[in-house]
């Protein structure tokens, strides 16, 4: 375990070497846990409230941050994307309407609930157990706030499995997953981390929560990755076919006979002269038009989206990458509501 993922600790460390109780150590973890739910459950309270005071609405997207970086195997920036993500949403570099033309300051297209508090819980000694239970509750909570539909903000890309999960429990039923990225993430359990990063899609197909997983930008993949995809019926499309699928997956229809359509953006899908800011850089990959085009022209019914992996440690002096993010988060607002 490197120094950034002891960090979470300390504190716990410490009591427990001076001989703290651990059911007062416990009940303080509580406290803050039910904190932190309860400052989401009342931001989305709120926004659900005013969006149904409008009237018209089916389907809000509402920004939830989850800046969790400690799952990563290589960097942990990610933990850092969330706030650069927003302030590249709003910078002012270009305005505030969306390819098809809805307008992101209208809150029936975008609203926001901040972000899950991740180290300050790491900082109370929880652990990841209680991190994937706490990040699926905050989901839930927006959720329960109809028309709302959360569009998450990673993070690592961990951070999938506790949404999806949550959205399927939700839902009450599985969902289809459109994943892009340059790798499956579909490891068992990546150097003995079961929540890690490069796992995260084998606990969603493990728990049952998706009926189909199709994984597009793939040029990054182990024989694990190929065995662990046809166990669990993963359509798995790599880059060195792209020209070929490329008409199939731009037209794509999803969710019929399932609760609806997830979206999981990893933007190291994209080839990175598009998005350097990434913790694992791969080349040959994904355009941005390619893949804007595969999320513009999917047909189905999208209840949830993540837009994860963004390194702003790594990005450009003047944000590139935080730009091309902002942009996906902008595109799928635009698709999630109606």
């Amino acid at each position: 375990m490197n120094n950034i993922r002891r960090m979470g600790f300390h504190y716990l460390h410490k009591l427990n070497a001076e001989n703290i109780p651990r059911d007062l150590i416990e009940k303080g973890q509580k406290r803050v846990i039910e904190a932190s739910l309860t400052l989401i459950q009342e931001r989305a309270k709120l926004k659900g409230e005013l969006l149904r005071a409008l009237g018209g609405v089916v389907a809000s997207s509402s920004l939830l941050g989850v800046p969790l970086g400690h799952n990563s195997s290589f960097l942990q920036g990610p933990a850092f994307a969330p706030p650069r993500i927003r302030e590249a949403i709003w910078c002012g570099s270009t305005n505030s309407t969306t390819e098809e033309g809805k307008d992101l300051k209208d809150p029936r297209v975008l609203t926001d609930v901040g972000d899950v508090p991740i180290q300050e819980l790491r900082d109370c000694g929880i652990n990841d157990d209680a991190l994937m239970d706490i990040i699926s509750e905050s989901v839930k909570l927006v959720m329960e706030e109809s028309p709302l539909r959360p569009l998450v903000l990673g993070g690592d890309h961990s951070i999938s499995y506790p949404v999806v999960r949550a959205v399927s429990e939700k839902l009450g039923g599985q969902v289809d997953i459109l994943h892009l990225d340059a790798h499956p993430d579909i490891y068992h359990s990546f150097e003995g981390n079961r929540y890690s990063h490069a796992s995260s899609f084998a606990r969603i197909m493990e728990g049952g929560y998706a009926r189909r997983l199709l994984q597009v930008g793939i040029r990054s993949i182990t024989k694990e990755g190929r065995e662990q995809g046809k166990k669990f019926g993963v359509e798995q499309y790599e880059m060195r076919t792209f020209s070929k699928d490329r008409q199939y997956l731009e037209n794509l229809k999803l969710g019929e006979g399932v609760k609806g359509v997830y979206i999981s953006v990893d933007l190291d899908s994209l080839d990175p002269a598009f998005a350097p800011g990434v913790s694992h850089i791969e080349p040959g990959g994904l355009s941005f038009r390619d893949a804007l085009n595969i999320l513009h022209n999917l047909k189905g019914d999208i209840v949830a989206a993540d837009v994860v992996e963004f390194n702003p440690q790594r990005d450009t002096v003047d944000g590139m990458t935080a730009m091309v993010a902002a942009k996906l988060v902008r595109e799928l607002a635009a698709k999630i509501s109606k």
